[in-house]
């Protein structure tokens, strides 16, 4: 059985492909944020893998804004980002995750970053878009990354566990 983890450790080396959890459920490659793309393009290209098809592209904020239940958690508050790639010639699958700070160098509002792949494969185009807009991850290289859910002059992105909902939004209840 081939095994997509060696093949990009044997590409990329430990600074780039940064781990793996081949024991989940849905087992998983953790890359370096400012690898994904080289990555990707990698996976897409290669003939023994052939990734031609991004089924998704989402985040996950992990985060609790409970102080009591958060000194429970082993794990520094922080994003991942998740693609799931599949191949329709090979059939073959994998999950990679990029791991971000919740907000770039620290700074509460400034979203973090990650290069784009929607060059690679169009519909992330839309999946790039959507975690902009939902969890304010900023896509570098992006041609559109504008909202796509929420109204253009919303404030803030309502997936994160810590965001706040206003009262109102011009005028018209939110809660």
């Amino acid at each position: 059985m081939i095994s997509i983890y060696d093949i990009l450790l044997d590409r990329f080396g430990d600074e780039v492909i940064v781990g793996q959890n081949a024991e989940a459920t849905d087992p998983w490659i953790e890359v370096a944020p400012a690898s994904v793309t080289e990555v990707c393009e990698f996976l897409r290209d290669d003939e023994r893998l052939r990734f031609d098809h991004l089924n998704d592209l989402t985040a996950i904020d992990h985060f609790e804004p409970d102080p009591a239940k958060r000194a429970r958690f082993a794990f520094e508050p922080h994003l991942e980002i998740v693609y799931h790639l599949s191949s329709y010639e090979t059939r073959l699958r994998a999950v990679l995750k990029a791991r971000l700070p919740r907000w770039r160098n620290d700074k509460h509002g400034e979203p973090p970053a990650l290069p784009t792949v929607s060059h690679l494969w169009p519909i992330a185009d839309w999946h790039e878009r959507e975690c902009y807009d939902l969890l304010g991850v900023y896509f570098e290289g992006h041609p559109n990354l504008v909202r796509m859910m929420m109204p253009e002059d919303w404030q803030g992105h309502p997936l994160r566990k810590d965001y706040e909902w206003p009262e109102d939004y011009h005028g018209i209840r939110t809660q």
